[in-house]
């Protein structure tokens, strides 16, 4: 596919299509990597998207006990003071 380079104020941009910011899920910021004789756009992904959905749904479930304690048995807090 080719596209023009365009002007934007006082630098020049690059303008995607809707089909294509729909189809590859971009919204409104995109990584920018830079390799030999090419630039890749890549959308960037909401990593923690429904986090609080999730722990809410685990702690519902009684999923978010601790798997160890967090202090052990023998352990000496007394150097700490």
């Amino acid at each position: 596919m080719e596209t023009s380079i365009i002007k934007i104020g006082n630098s020049k941009g690059l303008r995607l299509s809707k089909t294509i910011l729909e189809k590859y899920n971009i919204k409104d910021k995109v990584e920018l990597i830079l390799e030999e004789e090419q630039i890749i756009l890549k959308p960037i992904a909401l990593p923690r998207k429904n986090w609080e959905k999730e722990f809410k749904k685990m702690s519902e479930n009684g999923d978010d006990k601790l798997l160890m304690n967090d202090v052990f048995d023998d352990e000496s807090l007394e150097e700490w003071n």
